[in-house]
């Protein structure tokens, strides 16, 4: 009668499909939007494209400056241009004209209104909603939360850019932070924890073979 062979001293064989130990896992790979933690300054806008986005949002504020004091000058004009007579007894005296004085403070109350609705509009709603602004749009870079990486919304956008105030604080030198922070940081960017990460590019989708 025959014996059935010794033992190996190892447990069963895995089953078909079943990895061996040792095996290599899959590896988890983060889902689009967001980034990987620890900073990698390639994911983060750099300083110049940044002051280029800027200039570029300021573009609007300029024009309407420059409009509204061409206006401001005109209506000046025609207050010195057609005065009114203000006669008392046989004493008559030119004042300025009524429709020029409505005219230069209606021209004011808009150069000072438009601007800040632009500012709310570029500022606060489509770069709360969407992480850009018309410049970040043209520059190809989004301000996202530091921790969700999804934009910040209407109210924290706001309260973003009045940080900004804090920036301008000895010569400017917040807005120089990106300069040398690993997270390229400006210290509103801190104050809210936002960062501005670049925007990758859309390729159109491959159009099948005819």
């Amino acid at each position: 009668m025959t014996q059935p062979p010794p033992g190996t001293g190892y447990g069963p064989e895995p089953g078909y499909g079943q990895p061996y130990y040792g095996a290599p896992q899959q590896t988890y790979q983060p889902q689009a939007g967001y980034y990987p933690p620890g900073p990698n300054p390639e994911m983060y806008t750099p300083w110049a494209d940044r002051v280029l986005a800027f200039l570029i949002d300021q573009l609007p504020v300029a024009l309407i400056f420059g409009v509204g004091y061409a206006a401001m000058l005109g209506s000046s004009l025609v207050v010195l241009a057609f005065p009114e007579q203000n006669c008392v007894g046989d004493v008559c005296r030119d004042e300025p004209s009524m429709f020029g004085v409505v005219l230069m403070i209606a021209v004011m109350v808009v150069v000072a209104a438009l601007p800040l609705a632009y500012m709310i509009w570029n500022y606060g709603y489509r770069q709360g909603r969407t992480g850009q602004s018309i410049g970040k749009q043209v520059m190809k870079f989004k301000v996202v939360s530091e921790k969700s990486g999804q934009p910040i919304g209407f109210g924290m956008s706001l309260v973003r850019q009045l940080a900004h105030g804090i920036d301008s604080l000895i010569c400017y030198i917040g807005y120089l932070f990106p300069l040398w922070d690993p997270k390229r940081q400006t210290i509103a960017d801190k104050m809210v924890a936002t960062v501005c990460v670049r925007v990758p590019p859309q390729y159109p989708p491959a159009s099948g073979m005819r």
